[in-house]
């Protein structure tokens, strides 16, 4: 429970949008839309308005209003009230007039109406409005970098308000800030110092992104109740978000006081929709603002944050020009690889410029590619696995790695800072930038670590910081904050790498067609030659036969010689033909995987050609059992055929041999070491070595056509090809004269 208490996250859930209270500067109405009766009022009515709150309660706003202010409210109802407020407003009081600020706004079925006195000289028309800002508006669109804009800023808004201190604060990605710029008369400056981001807690920095100005006129101030202090409609508190009286945490006002900041405005900055930073403006004695002057300020707000965009962008022109360059490397360079990983091997020392990083990982499938000074691929693939939840727009990035993952420690020197970019979560390719950690010396506002108070009650209490004072700190564990323009890069790489990788889809999806044509024609040729070849071929074949049988007598010697060449070369075309097509159709015959037991599968083999080759004796040697595999039986029968009739064919020796067996893995790298790998060795004639990559090619042969029983020379690219729609891959050890062994392996996968 203690751990629970004094969490820093405490000042986060506070619910500092519903108090029930307001400030004491003006007074606040409920009214029932749209007959506008009141059904809520602050208590302070009869000060401000001379009227009792009970006095009001349940009773239309005409009993407070004259009828055309009245009519005045009903035709806003229907506006934006944005652009109404405020509403020039009276009320008569002790026989006289007290004229008002009018703040309107919606909240679900009901009306809040906000009343605060004007004095004399509040009335500001619109000339003397834009009288106000035009030349602030003018410096503030010609300031030639952001520093010099906030500085402009803070001078005028000074000049308007008449605080004692302007300051323009700064929020890091963390959530901490800093001051930026400053304009004040106090001895104490504040430029530069930093401040923790607990000190403006998360349901506090959305209040300002709601409501984007918040004037506290005097921090000393008793709040107002409401009465009845919950909603009648809906029993709950009243939701005072968009409210300009709302009462402030009492933190924050202890905040304030320990500052020794009496009145304070502040006025938010957004840029792309996030709250970017504050006009922080402090007085040390009571100050009220005018609603009209509030509004002067808030439009200044407004034009700088729509030129934040502009001066951001004009920063680090000359590096965001550099970064454009290495962009078009990459496109350049990955356009000509073929393959992405080949690409981005080959832009090592431009992708570690591209983000100003000292090291780089390329990932993609279960490959680490390590550029620069890196974590060890283990410690990446960990980081990486942690990461992976927590991207946003494909995008993750840190300066302080180990402030949430602990593990970073060991390897915090090389890598504090941290850059990932997703490519394809599918493929697994990510590219990881790193940054060392950069040990630096920060100056804060204060000590920004809160202290906790024990209570007389024994309970404890996150308290506001008392000192502001200057406050040093030494980080560690950070890097150089990644930029706005080097994380925009990185975004826009993985579109250029996105559309590359379409583009070679492209690429690969034509030459597939093309393929799949050529596939096509190759059928129809498949056609012809089992067809329109071999019909005249049998035609040519037959009539040579009848030529010898019925002319025999007539030819003589040499004449009956070159009919039977004729008759035996139309036979070895027709085995040609005959093995074309089978080769052909068995690249795309579908495979029927099934679990196949081994033992009897090679057993059967070598009962058929000792069945066939009745001449040879081999002695046939299995050494251990075999593993039964999912494969095609009838292609890995043909594999083992091919591969043990051509040890029994190619051996001269008297007494010759051939072992079929498997050991588990290899020496090879290339075959993954949880795989099975068969071989068929033999006491043969051996092959040379400048042969050895020649013999699984269609139609080679090594030796005569007649030689060794002749062939066509296409056995072995039958089985090369049988064993790759396997998931496999097949090789030759061989020494001439003594023999060779086949080695082949079929999908680990499918090994069981």
């Amino acid at each position: 429970m203690t751990d629970e208490i004094i969490d820093l996250t405490n000042c986060d859930r506070e619910p500092i949008h519903i108090p029930s209270l307001i400030q004491p500067h003006g007074i606040l109405l409920v009214l029932q839309d749209p007959t506008l009766e009141i059904l809520q009022v602050s208590s302070n009515t009869q000060e401000v308005v001379g009227r009792q709150p009970d006095e009001l309660l349940g009773k239309p706003l005409s009993d407070l209003l004259d009828a055309k202010h009245i009519q005045l409210i009903q035709q806003c109802l229907a506006e934006d009230f944005e652009s109404v407020n405020p509403l020039n407003l009276s009320i008569k009081s002790l026989n006289k007039l007290i004229y008002f600020d009018g703040i309107v706004h919606h909240l679900d079925t009901i009306i809040i109406l906000e009343l605060e006195p004007k004095k004399a000289k509040d009335k500001t028309g619109f000339f003397d409005f834009y009288q106000q800002v035009r030349g602030t508006i003018t410096c503030i669109q010609k300031a030639a970098t952001l520093l010099k804009m906030c500085q402009i800023v803070v001078t005028e808004v000074r000049r308007i308000t008449g605080f004692d201190r302007v300051m323009v604060y700064r929020f890091d990605q963390e959530g901490a800030g800093s001051v930026i710029a400053e304009d004040t008369n106090q001895k104490t400056p504040y430029l530069d110092l930093h401040y923790p981001a607990s000190d403006i807690p998360k349901q506090a920095r959305q209040l300002y992104t709601l409501n984007w100005l918040r004037l506290i006129p005097d921090a000393s101030y008793q709040p107002v109740t409401l009465i009845p202090a919950n909603n009648p409609l809906t029993n709950q508190p009243l939701d005072l978000s968009l409210s300009v009286l709302r009462s402030v945490s009492p933190l924050h006002l202890e905040y304030l006081q320990n500052m020794g900041v009496t009145a304070s405005m502040s006025i938010s900055l957004m840029h792309e929709q996030k709250l970017w930073g504050l006009i922080a403006c402090h007085h040390s004695s009571p100050k009220y603002i005018s609603y009209n002057i509030r509004t002067i300020c808030e439009f200044i707000g407004q034009v700088m944050s729509v030129e934040l965009a502009n001066k951001e962008a004009s920063e680090d022109i000359d590096y965001k020009s550099q970064l454009k360059s290495l962009q078009t490397q990459f496109v350049e360079g990955l356009s000509q690889a073929e393959y992405f990983l080949d690409g981005m091997v080959q832009l090592k020392s431009q992708l570690l410029n591209l983000v100003s990083a000292t090291g780089a990982v390329i990932c993609s499938g279960d490959q680490y590619i390590q550029v620069g000074k890196t974590p060890s691929e283990s410690e990446v693939q960990a980081l990486l696995d942690w990461i992976k939840p927590q991207l946003h727009h494909n995008l993750f990035e840190t300066r302080s790695l180990t402030k949430n993952y602990p593990a970073a420690e060991s390897f915090k020197a090389i890598a504090s800072g941290v850059l990932v970019l997703e490519i394809s979560r599918v493929h697994h390719n990510y590219i990881i930038w790193f940054r060392p950690e950069v040990i630096q010396t920060v100056n804060w506002g204060g000590n920004p670590n809160k202290p906790v108070e024990v209570l007389s009650n024994g309970s404890l209490r996150m308290s506001p910081r008392k000192s502001f004072e200057l406050w040093q700190e030494t980080m560690q564990g950070c890097a150089l904050p990644w930029k706005p323009c080097e994380v925009e890069a990185v975004a826009e790489l993985r579109s250029l790498v996105v559309g590359i990788v379409l583009r070679q889809a492209d690429k690969l999806a034509l030459m597939n067609f093309e393929l799949q044509r050529s596939n096509e024609e190759l059928d129809s040729f498949a056609y012809v030659a089992s067809h329109d070849l071999k019909e005249p071929l049998r035609g040519i074949h037959n009539y040579a036969n009848f030529l010898m049988e019925d002319y025999a007598e007539v030819l003589n010697n040499d004449g009956v010689a070159k009919l039977q060449t004729l008759v035996r070369l139309t036979q070895r075309m027709e085995d040609l033909i005959n093995s074309l097509l089978y080769f052909s159709r068995l690249g795309r015959a579908e495979l029927i995987r099934q679990p196949v037991n081994l033992n009897q599968l090679v057993q059967q083999v070598i009962t058929t050609l000792t069945i066939t080759r009745p001449q040879s004796e081999v002695e046939f040697r299995i050494l251990q059992p075999f593993k039964s595999v999912q494969c095609d039986r009838a292609q890995i029968i043909e594999l083992f055929t091919n591969l043990i009739s051509n040890a029994i064919k190619y051996n001269d020796k008297p007494q010759k041999w051939v072992e079929i067996g498997f050991i588990e893995g290899n020496g090879e790298t290339k075959v993954a070491s949880t795989s099975v790998t068969f071989y068929v060795r033999d006491n043969g004639i051996g092959i040379p070595e400048k042969h050895l990559d020649k013999i699984f090619q269609i139609f080679r042969r090594l030796h005569g056509r007649d030689d060794f029983g002749g062939g066509t020379g296409v056995g072995l690219t039958i089985a090369r090809k049988i064993v790759e729609r396997h998931g496999g891959r097949i090789w030759v050890e061989s020494t001439p004269t003594l023999g060779s062994t086949f080695y082949f392996t079929l999908s680990a996968e499918a090994n069981t």
